[in-house]
């Protein structure tokens, strides 16, 4: 078990070393915060990290040191869990911008407040800009916002990872409460359809056009009850999805050599089972393309446990 609110960093010589990384929204810290860093650095040996997500990590740590840390900073963490909305990136705005042509900092607080931290199928990451300009990096963010003369535009699908894809653009010129609501609208129906996968991938898997369509019939009060009367199929969870040859079945078990990835695909049911062993950036390319072996390396793991536990839980499920 991994300290709570901290993320394994490095592992030398069979020493761990953790960071914490509190939530600042919009990346706004009063002085008085600032200094509680730096005692707490300065306490308990950790190195002051600007991530690029608009936080200060504490790294270095010491498991044993985390709860200390929390409790000198009096201070929240910036992540739940793996997947969920990891963060709200923002511009200043022309609030402080002079070339903002939108409030970037309302809407950005905003959304964080609605969605940070709020559990989804996979990692999501959100941008807005408050010009085209877009130095809050909206066309590689899951959901982003631009703003221009006639309000904002909405993108969705970007990804900086290690398979990058920039965002498409779904409609333009919303006032706030028409991009507030637009937001909700792609969130429920990302949560609702997709697999364990970014949003990116999901509307390739789906189509754009598809994506589009849908989301804007909900977006302006359109949507059918059933999805056969609009045309367009809706994506389906599954648990036997056509697989490549040579790749994991349903109804075996897995090894130490397996790839996370097909496990997912073929039992959907294991997300808890890596979750209990720190393993939770399912979703992202670079981890689910590893195999169970490299996985617990990275992490520290006995990967014998972790097959063990995947195992038992297939078991379970196909006994039921």
């Amino acid at each position: 078990m991994q300290p709570k609110g901290a993320n394994l960093q490095k592992i030398r010589d069979g020493k761990k070393t953790y960071a914490v990384t509190p939530h600042l929204p919009g990346g706004f810290v009063k002085p008085d915060v600032l200094r509680r860093y730096a005692e707490a650095a300065e306490q308990f040996g950790g190195v002051l990290k600007l991530t690029s997500a608009q936080r200060i990590m504490i790294t270095g740590l010491k498991a044993e040191d985390v709860e200390g840390v929390w409790e000198l900073l009096g201070m929240q963490p910036a992540m739940g869990f793996a997947n969920c909305v990891r963060s709200i990136k923002m511009c200043p705005g022309d609030t402080f911008c002079k070339r903002g042509k939108q409030d970037a900092i309302k809407l950005g607080m905003e959304l964080d407040k609605r969605y940070h931290k709020k559990e989804m199928p996979s990692r999501i990451k959100m941008g807005v800009a408050g010009c085209p300009n877009s130095c809050a990096e909206v066309h590689v963010k899951d959901v982003g916002f631009i703003g221009t003369e006639n309000g904002w535009d909405v993108y969705v699908g970007g990804c900086a990872g290690a398979q990058p894809r920039l965002a498409d653009k779904l409609l333009g010129s919303l006032n706030l409460e028409e991009a507030l609501r637009m937001a909700e609208v792609i969130v429920s129906f990302y949560k609702q359809n997709a697999e364990v996968e970014r949003m990116g991938v999901f509307i390739d898997r789906i189509g754009f056009g598809s994506f589009q369509k849908e989301v804007l019939s909900r977006f302006y009060g359109q949507q059918q009850s059933d999805s056969a009367e609009t045309g367009l199929p809706l994506p389906k969870q599954t648990t036997s999805a056509p697989l490549l040859k040579g790749n994991l079945q349903p109804g075996d078990m897995v090894n130490e050599d397996t790839v996370i990835s097909d496990i997912l695909q073929v039992y959907p049911h294991t997300v808890p089972v890596f979750r209990s062993f720190g393993l939770g950036c399912l979703g992202c390319p670079s981890s689910t393309g590893e195999p169970l072996h490299q996985a617990a390396a990275i992490h520290g793991l006995q990967v014998s446990d972790l097959v063990e536990a995947l195992n038992s839980s297939i078991k379970e499920e196909q006994n039921q």
